[in-house]
């Protein structure tokens, strides 16, 4: 349950503190004094849609701050420590600050969290009904998750297993259509891919390769110039002794004369060395230069002929698949396991269709079991409320709840649920998003809470103007309604009828001041003669009027007795 809560700066509220506790707590006030903000508090504590505007005039911040004491605590603690807060004991805190720049802040256990962190914490702990409570009754999903929980926890955990099963069924669906549309996409791809891998595999091309071709087709094209520049340069190093001119026998002839004297002088025989060295390296490069003049003349246009071809066809590989040589062989390897996937889409299909079928027929079973359990549930819960509904001072209504087959599955099921209101004896049957009144819709919405929460309790209820449109016998059965709600689970209504603030055992009442330049509020527990007052006021608008403070004591003795 809530504790406490700590309002600053929020709307007309400069500084309030709600001391709320077990029970039921009303909360009161006059108009335009501020009563709503205490349902905008528990909003934004629950992680809503923050408005700049909500911050009071003349301030930059407004702050809410929320103490909870809960009966259950493993049912929040994991959330609470995933936002790397730490939870003690049984106590709860959040808090959350506004800024008239639109920054939001939210603090669970004193660590700052995302304020998604606080809607899926308070999700848990409170639900708030008010006149956006009533409009969302009136659609189909919303009357369906009620008829949910009213069928108990072996009815949600068949909702999980179900949930499960379609997700896994249609999006084996959706793949499955994927691909069989795009099967013909795919096979032109595959055989694209197919002729592309046997272009590239048939000419085999080597990394570099284009490269090393281009240097030899330059060698081969220019080949008669190589042959008469490398025989010349032989002849200049070695003509085999012919005339003795060349540069090894010249050297030689060097070497001997020095070698005459060398023994005789340091300096000579040195450079004597210096030309042993030299004509064993002139006499290397000689025989590589003879080596090279045969290869040259080995070479013949034929060759040049077949290279310029193969450079023709890696050149024609390059411009489909390139730009580069590099690019035509990653293309080759990304082709190939491209080419596999593609040919194993039909293995795909098949299995596909074979597990669609089988997921289908498993859906099919767990959808109708679930219809048959909601429409079980929908006939004790329709029973239920009209029997609330009654006690409403709505004698003669019934409340019919209709489970409707669908011919295909959808994400809750094969069917939809529809609650219907039938007024009047005699009168047809409505859906309560036609047929009934503000003040019916808030009788129902109450009598269908207090009946669920018999089954599935939820720690915090909030009513904001549930009450609007209701008024004498049909708002003391509320308010007796409310009280016997509060006997499971705590409960907290904004109320402007005396008949309901009556059977609270919390009477929190919200005034305004005027006085100074702007209008503020804050919150007073009401007991006594005070109560007493509210009381007449609300009855009376006089909060002095002896009829009105009369008719209050008479109210408060009636709920005290029931």
């Amino acid at each position: 349950m809530i504790d406490e809560i700590r309002i600053r700066d929020l709307g007309v509220i400069a500084e309030a503190h709600l001391p709320l506790g077990p029970g039921f707590t009303a909360i009161t006030g006059e108009t335009g004094a501020g009563k709503t903000m205490v349902v905008t508090a528990l909003g934004l504590l629950r992680g809503e849609r923050a408005e700049t505007a909500r911050v009071r005039s003349g301030s930059h911040q407004a702050w809410v701050e929320g103490r909870w004491l809960l009966e259950h605590p493993e049912t929040v603690r994991a959330r609470v420590e995933e936002a790397g807060a730490t939870l003690e004991g049984n106590e709860l805190l959040m808090g959350r600050s506004v800024s008239t720049e639109g920054r939001s802040r939210a603090v669970v256990c004193g660590r700052s969290t995302p304020i998604g962190t606080l809607g899926e914490i308070g999700d848990a702990l409170v639900a708030v009904h008010g006149q956006s409570e009533q409009v969302r009754l009136r659609s189909s999903s919303a009357q369906r998750e009620m008829l949910d929980r009213f069928a108990g926890e072996k009815h949600a955990r068949l909702i999980e297993q179900y949930g499960h099963a379609y997700r896994q069924w249609h999006d084996n669906q959706v793949e499955l259509q994927q691909l069989i549309t795009e099967r013909d996409n795919r096979a032109r791809e595959a055989d694209d891919l197919r002729q592309a891998m046997s272009e590239i595999e048939a000419t085999a091309p080597q990394p570099g390769e284009d490269a090393e071709l281009a240097a030899l087709a330059e060698r081969l094209t220019n080949s008669e110039e190589l042959r008469t520049a490398t025989a010349q340069a032989r002849e200049a190093l070695s003509d085999n002794g012919a005339d003795g001119g060349d540069a090894l026998a010249l050297i030689e002839s060097a070497r001997r004369t020095l070698d005459r004297v060398a023994e005789v002088d340091t300096v000579l025989a040195e450079i004597r060395d210096s030309l042993d060295a030299l004509s064993a390296q002139v006499g290397d490069a000689a025989h590589r230069l003879s080596s090279h003049l045969a290869s040259l003349e080995g070479e013949g246009v034929n060759d040049l002929d077949l290279i310029q071809q193969r450079r023709a066809d890696i050149a024609l590989l390059m411009r489909r698949y390139g730009p580069t040589l590099d690019d035509v062989l990653a293309y080759l390897d990304s082709g190939s396991r491209r080419l596999f996937d593609l040919d194993s889409d039909n293995e795909r299909i098949n299995e596909l269709q074979a597990d669609v079928q089988a997921q289908e027929t498993s859906v099919w079973d767990l959808a109708t079991q679930l219809r048959g359990e909601r429409e079980q549930a929908a006939v004790r819960l329709s029973a239920d409320v009209t029997t609330e509904l009654a006690a409403l001072a709505m004698p003669d209504a019934q409340l019919f709840v209709r489970v409707a087959h669908l011919e295909i599955p959808g994400p809750h099921g094969a069917d939809t649920v529809e609650i219907l209101l039938r007024p009047h004896p005699g009168s047809e049957p409505m859906p309560v998003s036609k047929g009934a009144s503000g003040g019916e819709l808030s009788r129902v919405m109450l009598a269908l809470e207090v009946v669920i929460a018999s089954v599935d309790t939820v720690p915090t209820f909030v009513f904001d103007e549930i009450d609007a449109g209701v008024g004498g016998a049909a708002a003391i059965e509320i308010g007796k309604r409310l009280a016997r709600l509060a006997q499971r689970s705590q409960v907290i209504v904004v109320t402007h009828l005396a008949q309901v603030a009556a059977f609270a055992n919390n009477h929190l009442n919200v005034q305004k001041d005027t006085s100074g330049s702007f209008t503020e509020s804050s919150v007073y527990r009401l007991q006594g003669e005070e109560r007493e007052a509210e009381m007449a006021r609300l009855l009376s608008g006089l909060s002095d009027s002896e009829t009105g403070l009369a008719h209050a004591r008479e109210l408060l003795t009636l709920a005290g007795q029931g």
